[in-house]
């Protein structure tokens, strides 16, 4: 229960694992204009001191300004964030009315179960056979992965490119990073060389610019069920080429989940999808070779069709001249 009681505190919010779901498991109110424009005034008395104009000009005096750098937040990356719309004292509530804020505002802060109840329970029993949980449950929480002042769900990001650079952010941010590595786990002397770990994929820092870690680290799951936060090690992880490489792609159900499903109800298919955007055995999509097949092709058909229409011109001169 202790274990699940920390993972809760943190903040579940945009799981860049997740698949279509609602930000929130409460429904949200709908916001009139004026309410976002309180909001976000409201939110910009934090930015003033939380941002680095707050540290370059200090608005309050007697400002920790050392401890400050370490809370600093970007306003732009917020406000494209899933949280938006929330004002910062949505969560952030008691004890931080006053200047400075009081020194156990943070264990006062709001959880986030708060707001995502159901998700979080569903997602802390997977969490609690992860990999993570397994090595790390002491130290690692919601917001080591997932930072609520930056994070979108997959669902809305939309962009496959753009999912891959969040998620894999928060993946290489510690597994290629020896500065961050060392503040979850100081008693491993050296850390394990991601390269070295995924020498038996080709092109391993190309696949990371491409997929997400988790589709090979997480367990299968349905088309309409979310990425797992079942975080599996080096020896449950997929390892075969055609799970991703086929044309029944489990990135279907995976990256490309959201773009599929919009697909389908559009065009009535999925294919190009996975196609259009990874490399598929025997299908492979190349716009200049798709090209220069389809007039290698046509001159194909113009040359049986020549062809075809000269026999028989040729047959019907050869009877006449035997009538003769």
């Amino acid at each position: 229960m202790k274990r699940l009681g920390r993972f809760l505190i943190a903040s579940l919010v945009l799981s860049a694992l997740a698949a279509p779901a609602a930000a929130q498991d409460k429904p949200a109110a709908l916001i009139s204009p004026e309410q976002l424009a309180r909001i976000r005034a409201g939110n910009d008395e934090c930015f003033a001191c939380h941002s680095p104009a707050g540290i370059t000009h200090p608005t309050k005096p007697d400002l920790d300004l050392k401890r400050l750098r370490g809370l600093l937040r970007d306003a732009d990356a917020f406000y494209g964030s899933d949280h938006q719309r929330l004002s910062c004292t949505k969560c952030h509530n008691e004890g931080y009315d006053e200047h400075p804020h009081a020194a156990d505002a943070r264990e006062m802060t709001s959880t986030c179960a708060d707001c995502h109840d159901k998700t979080a329970s569903a997602v802390g029993k997977q969490f609690d056979q992860s990999v993570h949980a397994r090595n790390l449950a002491d130290t690692f929480t919601c917001t080591t992965c997932h930072d609520p002042h930056l994070m979108r769900l997959a669902a809305k990001l939309a962009d496959p490119h753009k999912i891959v650079a969040q998620d894999n952010r928060v993946c290489l941010g510690c597994h290629d990073s020896d500065e961050t590595f060392a503040k979850f786990a100081p008693e491993k002397k050296t850390r394990p060389l991601i390269d070295e770990i995924h020498d038996w994929l080709p092109n391993a820092r190309a696949h990371w610019q491409a997929v997400r870690c988790v589709e090979c680290h997480t367990p299968a799951v349905a088309t309409n069920e979310p990425i797992s936060h079942q975080i599996l090690d080096k020896n449950k992880a997929e390892k075969k080429c055609v799970s991703c490489h086929s044309a029944d792609s489990s990135l279907k159900t995976r990256l490309y989940r959201h773009l599929v499903s919009e697909e389908h109800q559009r065009l009535g298919f999925a294919n190009s999808v996975i196609l259009a955007n990874s490399y598929v055995v025997g299908a492979t999509r190349h716009v200049l070779i798709d090209t220069l097949l389809m007039i290698a092709f046509g001159a194909m058909l113009v040359g049986l069709l020549a062809h075809g229409i000269g026999r028989i011109v040729a047959r019907l001169r050869q009877r006449k001249n035997n009538e003769r």
